[in-house]
């Protein structure tokens, strides 16, 4: 392992790694079962496209630690996922089918776009002050996702708000949803303890002790479950379980509509929200493992790109959605995670998810929730490294870390950080510090606005 992954070299060992792998896919590990519920919605098989999710997703992860020998996990992507099953299959009526061929194409462009350094180039023509403002950007991020997950933030009549305790009590709901916040609140105490006393693995630990205390609470009644509003039981239902087959959505493709103009509008919007996405994550995950070089650069980028690639290919002939790095990689970094070996190890989890499912779809979502937001806090600590002296450079950094927040889009957040940063410097007689494809990019944005 030495050898392959380099682990001296890149200042870890295989305990780090190890532990990495494990905290990053806890922290991801939602997606088996908020997967096949979104895809559902379109007629699929459920059982099917677990199986697939958790098989691409440790096909995409192996390819990443092999090609690129990197620690990012991959998996279905959020937003592409609702995008496949709200727009394309019950918006604008095509059949699932139809759907995984849109992916499949997606990934095949993909492909294409990395070995002949389309985005390579794309990632490297994005100024270093938004690249750290985009691995802040995802701090605040993935800090809102685990607050939103922990139920800590709700709807309200100021868009967002804080969890009502009082209302809770008064609603009858304490015992399901309630307590589940406040075990949350005491998860992010938890955790931030352990990482103040620098004990390794603090966040997997974190993760640990707030489902522990989880399961103490429903076992001394505490905690009730409520299926019907979304609360399960903490304990798992069993240990042991036989994968679902795969057969209802392999290679179940549909190449009847491939030549339509809407099809062609789905793959594009497919590739323009996986391109960004995948970019900012890389973006913001590298920053934090100190992977970029002087320049900004990510050695090793095409590797990464190309396994992002490989693994939505794949996972539309197994029958999933688009499968992209996951921002829940930061979690792994934070705890050490460098090389390639911390995506086998989440990857082979992901495999042996399909055989102790009953235990990983038990790990609720509260437990993970502190996770993320501590994560968010080492992602924010990037901010410092941006020259808010020079506002020319500071104002669209500010952008960017604003979109990404508070508009719940990745891709988004670069979106408006690139339109401001040419915008400002072509209108303050800057324009040649802008490159020729930050230009491209702007215009390409602005027509996205406008067409999609």
């Amino acid at each position: 392992m030495e050898k392959f992954f380099k682990l001296k070299e890149h200042g870890t060992d295989v305990r780090t790694e190890v532990i990495a792998g494990i905290t990053t896919f806890m922290t991801m590990a939602y997606i088996l079962a908020v997967n096949p519920n979104i895809l559902g919605a379109t007629g699929m098989d459920s059982g099917a496209v677990f199986t697939a999710t958790a098989l691409a997703s440790a096909l995409a992860s192996f390819a990443m630690a092999i090609l690129a020998n990197m620690p990012f996990v991959l998996s279905a992507g959020m937003g592409l996922n609702a995008y496949f099953t709200y727009t394309v299959v019950m918006g604008m009526g095509y059949s699932w089918q139809t759907a995984l061929t849109a992916v499949f194409f997606e990934g095949l462009i993909f492909i294409v776009l990395s070995v002949t350094n389309v985005r390579e180039a794309i990632f490297n023509a994005i100024p270093v002050p938004l690249k750290i403002a985009v691995s802040v950007g995802i701090g605040l991020f993935i800090a809102f996702i685990g607050l939103q997950n922990a139920h800590i933030v709700v709807d309200g009549a100021t868009l967002v708000t804080m969890f009502s305790f009082k209302g809770s009590l008064a609603a009858g709901t304490f015992q399901s949803e309630g307590i589940t916040v406040l075990l949350a609140m005491i998860g992010i105490l938890i955790t931030a303890i352990l990482v103040l006393k620098n004990i390794k693995g603090n966040i997997l630990i974190g993760i640990l002790v707030t489902w522990l205390l989880g399961i103490l609470c429903q076992l001394f009644g505490l905690y009730v479950p409520n299926p019907e509003a979304g609360f399960y039981s903490l304990i798992p239902s069993g240990i042991v379980s036989a994968p679902a087959p795969i057969a209802p959505t392999l290679l179940q493709l549909d190449f009847s509509n491939v030549f339509s103009l809407n099809f062609l509008v789905v793959i594009f919007a497919f590739l323009f929200v996986d391109i960004f996405d995948t970019l900012g994550t890389l973006i913001g995950c590298a920053s934090k493992a100190g992977l970029l070089d002087k320049d900004g650069k990510l050695p090793g980028i095409r590797g990464a790109l190309l396994a992002d690639a490989i693994g939505t290919t794949a996972g539309a002939c197994l029958g999933t959605s688009t499968i992209t790095t996951f921002v829940e990689s930061s979690s792994g970094i934070a705890e050490g995670g460098r090389t390639g070996l911390t995506a086998v190890v989440a990857g082979a989890l992901f495999v042996l998810a399909l055989f102790f499912s009953p235990i990983f779809l038990a790990i609720p979502s509260f437990a993970t929730a502190p996770a993320l937001i501590i994560v968010g806090f080492f992602m924010m600590q990037q901010v410092a490294k941006i020259d808010w002296s020079d506002m020319l450079t500071a104002i669209p950094a500010f952008i960017c870390i604003g979109a990404m927040a508070f508009m719940y889009s990745i891709s988004e957040g670069i979106a408006f950080g690139i339109i401001s940063y040419t915008l400002l410097h072509l209108i303050m007689g800057e324009g040649k510090k802008v490159t020729t494809l930050m230009y491209i990019l702007t215009v390409i944005f602005i027509l996205k606005y406008f067409l999609l």
